[in-house]
């Protein structure tokens, strides 16, 4: 983490910067993914991983999901078959060609999310209090930075607009 306070402008410190984030983010995504797990409402890890993906954006499309989960698009059809039956997620044929399917977050799928959502933060908001108050501010405005930064590369890289905070 030495990197992260060596503040220059140079291809190295750029590398060392990169290598903190993609050592440190796994570490941190795997303690929210337990949190997650623990009150994921009866789904398995890829319908809630799926949920959360198409709460991202208005209108995802089955194919941006499946890239996202890892699957086929049959696997992730099947998927959101069980998603749309359990009244989760509203599936959307396109009015101008049918093979293209948008897909949104119903309310209750809304509030599934919402709830396991909230009950992972209480958990991680307990990791956080061992901080201190410096602490705490620095990895806020880290994640705002970090926001900013990937927002944009994600937008074009999914061919979404990004949503307002």
């Amino acid at each position: 983490m030495q990197s992260l306070l060596r503040a220059t402008n140079s291809p190295a410190a750029h590398l060392d910067c990169a290598s903190d984030l993609v050592d440190t983010v796994p570490l941190v995504m795997r303690v929210i993914r337990h949190h997650l797990r623990r009150h994921r409402s009866g789904l398995t890890v890829p319908q809630f991983r799926s949920l959360w993906f198409i709460s991202t954006a208005a209108g995802h499309s089955l194919s941006a999901v499946a890239e996202f989960i890892g699957l086929s698009l049959p696997a992730m059809s099947r998927l959101i078959d069980g998603l749309v039956e359990k009244k989760l997620v509203h599936r959307k044929t396109c009015d101008t060609d049918r093979r293209h399917v948008r897909l949104s977050l119903t309310p209750s799928g809304q509030a599934t999310l919402g709830e396991a959502r909230e009950l992972a933060r209480a958990h991680i908001a307990e990791s956080l209090a061992r901080m201190t108050d410096r602490q705490r501010s620095t990895v806020g405005a880290a994640m705002q930075i970090l926001r900013t930064a990937f927002t944009p590369e994600l937008t074009t890289a999914d061919g979404i607009e990004p949503e307002a905070d």
